[in-house]
């Protein structure tokens, strides 16, 4: 693999606090609603549900949520109509951004997102204008404490895994994205503790900025996944150390 983000790690290391837990269940809700809606409620021959579904486990949400989730989804409950879609732009010094989201408003979710670009010293393109800079592909996370990441690097490339990072607390194991599934379940029945499991857009190559441009890059990333409507957000830059812990000190603050 050519280059890959560290905004997953990243968010992981941040952490979900108990304030933003109930807008990261809505982004879960909407995720699965619109998996039961475009593929079935059967998570046994609905792929992209049963990722949902493993996702929102993974993140602790209640079983009545997700089952009233693939009901809403399905038509068994009446639930709001979701469009998906994906925003494309530039932060400062032309770091490619590129943002997927699931709207019942796609007029507000265009001006907020905008709104942020532009705060923050970056603009929104055109469709297509960044998205060839990325491949989808399968991240799993798994927290290194305890364990022999030199090991698990070998067991999950014997598991068919593509590549393997260490990422702080973090080790990335990246997959192609129609091996997720298989990979995962490879680990888990040696035990390995899977923190998450996702498919992600990774970058192709990766663009290094000044401290100063990294820094106001992270910052719009985080603000953009603060966004209701805002399921993922991918970025091409390279963040360095110094920079990644300033952000870190900051959200702590």
């Amino acid at each position: 693999m050519s280059g890959h983000s560290k905004w997953s790690s990243i968010k992981h290391q941040k952490g979900v606090t108990d304030a933003r837990r109930g807008q990261l269940f809505t982004k879960l809700t909407r995720e699965i609603i619109v998996a039961a809606r475009e593929g079935g409620g059967d998570p046994d021959v609905n792929a992209r549900l049963r990722l949902a579904i493993q996702k929102a486990r993974d993140n602790s949400m209640p079983s009545d949520n997700i089952e009233r989730a693939i009901k809403k989804g399905s038509g068994t409950l009446e639930g709001t109509a979701l469009e998906e879609m994906v925003l494309e732009g530039y932060g400062v010094n032309g770091a490619a951004i590129l943002v997927k989201a699931l709207s019942d408003n796609r007029n507000r979710t265009v001006q907020d997102v905008r709104h942020m670009f532009t705060r923050h010293g970056g603009s929104l393109g055109e469709s297509g204008c960044v998205a060839w800079l990325f491949d989808s592909m399968g991240l799993i996370m798994i927290k290194t404490s305890g364990l022999d990441t030199e090991e698990l690097a070998l067991e999950a490339i014997d598991a068919g895994a593509d590549d393997v990072k260490v990422e702080g607390a973090f080790v990335e194991i990246y997959t192609k994205s129609n091996e997720l599934e298989m990979v995962r379940k490879a680990l888990e029945e040696k035990d390995v503790p899977i923190d998450s499991a996702e498919l992600s857009l990774v970058p192709k190559t990766l663009l290094e900025l000044d401290d100063r441009a990294a820094l106001q890059t992270l910052r719009l990333l985080d603000k953009l996944e603060e966004l209701d409507d805002v399921q993922q957000v991918s970025s091409n830059v390279d963040f360095p150390d110094s920079v990644l812990e300033r952000f870190q000190s900051e959200a702590r603050t």
